[in-house]
């Protein structure tokens, strides 16, 4: 692509982290954003697009028969199929829908001729995955996964360290994911906490941990696990809470320890890991913090602040990473680097969570 032409952008899903998106796009000085998508009436939305208006598409069309040709104007169509047949100029589509829709809404948006960025999880299943990969691969299209979590800079910090082989060989590794999502959270007749199109705690809540975990150690196996739901039996389909215990594939062990039945508010998201040279702990609530650091001759730097979690009123998510999601997407498209979390990544994630949760059956 020409180096000073703009990445632009359509945005497949409105609610909250569609908003982050069109946000961070609209900031962007690569990108622009071209159309917007959303079962919900536009007025419903309430969308903040700055000097940029929203038009409705079927709208446009009636102005440019009248000879009309509105200027610096956001698209917006009420589904996936009308967007993808305007055959607009648009070079990425974002999926920030219902978990469950991921996939399809990826091969779909594929096979139409265009790149695509995608919310995690990347499916609900390795079957799904897979098409996803297969699909990307026949029609030669990126597909970034939305894994923010890795541009914290304990995560960047402590990837480096790993990388460096200072810590030695690993010993053991603990994640412990202690959040809440109550009755605020799951909503009747919302998608959360269903089997379709949530999929699960670990798909929903956890995915971007696992991938942390992952992204650092690699693959896992001889996994062992416990399930419980403690207070969502009228709220989800699924459990709460879990146990998980494994081997590492390159060496060492690790759990994995999770709940969203925690009161009030989201308590700690952590990784402890033990190795040959030293100790380490990133803690805090999100992630965002180093909270020990004991490595033979090795001394901590000094890490820039953590974006705090996104919020959402009564709950928070993971940390405020969606800028460098879009700046990845717009430097690789623009030929100036390499894609940060690929497809085959996102595939391993949802492998090791449908791995966890067949285990569930015996």
């Amino acid at each position: 692509m020409e180096q000073d032409k703009k990445i632009r952008f359509a945005v497949v899903g409105c609610g909250h982290i569609g908003k982050r998106h069109i946000e961070m796009v609209r900031r962007e000085p690569g990108a622009q954003l071209v159309a917007i998508c959303d079962v919900l009436p536009l007025e419903l939305l309430k969308l903040d697009t700055g000097d940029q208006s929203v038009v409705p598409a079927g709208a446009l069309n009636e102005n440019r028969r009248a000879g009309n040709e509105p200027a610096d104007v956001i698209l917006f169509f009420k589904d996936l199929s009308t967007l993808l047949s305007a055959n607009l100029p648009i070079d990425v589509i974002s999926i920030c829908t219902p978990n469950g829709m991921h996939a399809s809404m990826a091969i779909k948006s594929i096979e139409a001729g265009y790149h695509i960025v995608v919310e995690k999880p990347l499916a609900l299943t390795v079957s799904e995955a897979e098409r996803v990969v297969f699909t990307s691969l026949k029609y030669r299209k990126q597909v970034f996964c939305v894994m923010q979590n890795r541009y914290s800079p304990p995560s960047v910090w402590i990837k480096e360290l790993i990388d460096s082989k200072k810590l030695g060989d690993l010993y053991m590794v603990q994640l412990n994911c202690y959040w809440n999502r109550d009755d605020r959270y799951y909503k009747p007749g919302g998608w959360h906490g269903t089997a379709l199109l949530d999929g699960g705690t670990l798909f929903t809540q956890f995915s971007h941990f696992i991938d942390i975990m992952y992204w650092l150690f690699g693959d896992i196996t001889n996994i062992q696990a416990r399930f419980r739901d403690f207070n969502h039996s009228r709220l989800t389909d699924f459990e709460d809470s879990g146990f998980v215990s494994f081997d590492f594939v390159n060496g060492g062990m690790g759990t994995l320890n999770y709940s969203t039945s925690v009161w009030d508010k989201n308590m700690e998201s952590s990784i402890l890991i033990v190795a040959q040279n030293g100790s380490v702990k990133i803690g805090g609530q999100y992630m965002n913090e180093v909270e020990y650091c004991h490595v033979k001759d090795y001394q901590l730097p000094q890490l820039a602040p953590t974006n705090p979690g996104n919020d959402y009123g009564a709950y928070k998510g993971s940390a405020q990473n969606h800028n460098y999601v879009i700046q990845n997407v717009v430097r690789v498209l623009s030929g100036n680097a390499c894609i940060t979390t690929n497809v085959l990544e996102g595939l391993k994630v949802v492998d090791i969570i449908q791995r966890i949760y067949a285990l569930k059956d015996k």
